[in-house]
């Protein structure tokens, strides 16, 4: 399997920042491309995107720390010069600084503009000193809010162990009940009706079908 790194093209061209101008008249060639990622199973990408127009959306259910995310490998392999990639903010494309850096440096020297949502900025390749200290900032912002967050996350389990009510992470569903899902998803229930009864999103039944599939 190609890494990340394979679908860049190495160069280290320059970055450009510009304010969203998608409201603005602005006329973009290419296909609007959107990645979503969330950690887990259980979590479901509503959120991110939400009532954004797009050509295609590519999601993983993984870990940013997880070297292994197939859909942003697809996603690196599909776009083309003049695509837009749109994504929510900039932890959910990269693991940390270095690896954002690259991955937006390599898009951007293939004509691809990236376009992050929450953060509001928008780089396109070409060169200035701003673009690239902005990439820099937010992306270290971004990296020190995940810290943060894993640090009270670690805290919070280490208090609630001491009181006695932490008992781990249950899983979303016994092996009985993805058997009674399968067994309802051949039957040609609905998968609303599925997610109902098992008190679970359609994104997660979706996703549990799927595993039975690969």
């Amino acid at each position: 399997m190609k890494s990340i790194s394979e679908f860049l093209d190495g160069r280290h061209g320059g970055l450009r920042f510009q304010p969203d101008t998608q409201d603005q008249g602005t006329v973009i060639k290419g296909q609007r491309v959107g990645y979503t990622r969330v950690s887990s199973l259980d979590q479901n990408t509503d959120r991110q995107l939400d009532g954004i127009e797009l050509d295609r959306i590519f999601t993983d259910h993984t870990s940013g720390k997880d070297l292994h995310r197939p859909q942003l490998e697809a996603m690196l392999a599909f776009v083309r010069d003049g695509d837009t990639i749109l994504i929510h903010s900039m932890d959910r494309l990269a693991r940390n600084l270095d690896d954002l850096r690259a991955t937006v440096r390599g898009l951007t020297a293939r004509g691809v503009r990236v376009q992050f949502v929450k953060e509001q900025l928008t780089f396109t390749g070409e060169d200035t000193a701003m673009a690239t200290l902005l990439l820099s900032v937010m992306g270290a912002f971004a990296e020190f809010e995940r810290a943060l967050i894993k640090e009270r996350h670690r805290e919070g389990i280490a208090l609630a162990r001491k009181r006695g009510a932490y008992r781990g992470r249950r899983k979303a569903l016994t092996t009985d009940q993805v058997e009674q899902l399968h067994a309802g998803a051949a039957a040609g229930q609905p998968k609303a009706a599925l997610a109902r009864e098992f008190g679970i999103s359609r994104e997660t039944v979706y996703q549990y079908l799927r595993r039975r599939l690969s």
